[in-house]
């Protein structure tokens, strides 16, 4: 059987993630006319101003526009550490179990996972995992810790929102203990979609941040990294270094900077699509879907007849594309490509499979 031949749409239908969009009409325009120089001599006007409106929007003075989301990270944590230094993340973070392990060979350190409910983590969690003082010989053979990061939405617990007051509380508490801050945002735009919070309120707080231009948003590729002017410049050394140092990056800026500016009010589609297949998940037997805890565009599921592989396989073969994590658990994610009709077909596909 032919891929597009079982849903009825005689197309593929994909929701294998939000970053396998295309470039619209509009966003292709924007990228042709976009005005270039050399990104490595800072030159590049079209980044400058993608750079510009990035920190404007997150209320930081400085932003570095870089290829991917784990570049991004991945600077953040060498701009903040050194060798052997520890860094606390949240359950199922993105930044160590979606970036193939990066952390200790790219900057050599740490990472101790903090327990929590849906990647989210307190301050009392966060206070309990410092180090005990327990004097300066003994402090000398502990690996410090130095940096917390925070990833919102999460997409390990479904693309889940970090209530407000929380993050506070934890920010709070990582300042009384003198640590650095980062907060993987790649989806941030999820967040204040889902919200009305503004993306600079969920940042405040934090050290740096990274947002992802190629996800949510649907432009071809990018992310940056904003905070302080300080420490992006110190990241940009990194940046250099690890060879992400772009020419007329311009180009694909442009991308980025129109799904910035045109993108991001279009977000609540993709969360009421995600809703409509979390309740038509929910209705088929052999599948299970936890529909109130679907605050985005990323709805994870599980099987309980069928081997996910094995089901994800019978979608392919009846045209809908989606991505099996173990035996038992799924994932689609809804994204600017995705219609009313396609979530009707895909739904209809998923009840034969799990038949």
């Amino acid at each position: 059987m032919s891929p597009a031949a079982g849903n009825g749409a005689g197309k593929i239908i994909d929701l294998r993630s939000d970053t396998v969009t295309r470039p619209t009409e509009a966003m292709r325009a924007a990228m042709a006319a976009a005005p270039v120089g050399d990104d490595c001599y800072g030159d590049d006007p079209t980044v400058l101003e993608l750079e510009r409106r990035t920190a404007e929007i997150l209320g930081k003075e400085a932003a570095m526009y870089v290829p991917t989301g784990t570049m991004s990270n991945q600077l953040a944590l060498r701009a903040h550490t050194e060798p052997g230094d520890t860094v606390l993340i949240g359950p199922g973070a993105h930044i160590w179990f979606g970036e193939g392990g990066a952390p200790s060979p790219v900057s050599g350190v740490v990472i101790r996972p903090l327990e929590g409910e849906r990647g989210m983590f307190g301050a009392a969690t966060l206070r309990a995992a410092l180090n005990l003082d327990m004097g300066t010989v003994r402090a000398r053979m502990q690996s410090p810790v130095r940096l917390v990061c925070a990833e919102n939405t999460h997409n390990g617990a479904g693309g889940a929102v970090w209530p407000l007051d929380l993050l506070r509380e934890m920010l709070a508490a990582a300042r009384e203990a003198g640590l650095a801050t980062h907060l993987d945002g790649a989806r941030l735009w999820n967040a204040t979609a889902a919200t009305g919070i503004p993306e600079a309120e969920f940042a405040a707080g934090f050290d740096t941040v990274n947002v992802c231009f190629s996800k949510a948003l649907g432009a071809p590729l990018g992310s940056a990294l904003a905070g302080s002017a300080d420490l992006i410049e110190r990241a940009r050394r990194f940046k250099q270094l690890y060879g992400g140092g772009f020419r007329q990056a311009g180009i694909v800026a442009a991308g980025a900077l129109y799904a910035l500016e045109h993108h991001r009010e279009r977000l609540a589609e993709d969360h009421a699509r995600a809703t409509r297949l979390a309740r038509g998940l929910a209705a088929i037997p052999g599948l299970e879907v936890d529909v109130e805890g679907v605050e985005t565009n990323i709805v994870r599921f599980r099987t309980t007849a069928v081997d996910a592989p094995e089901f994800a396989g019978r979608c392919r073969e009846a045209g809908v594309l989606l991505n099996a994590y173990s035996r038992r658990d799924l994932r689609v994610i809804p994204h600017l490509h995705t219609t009313d009709d396609d979530v009707a077909g895909a739904l209809e596909v998923f009840r034969r499979a799990a038949a």
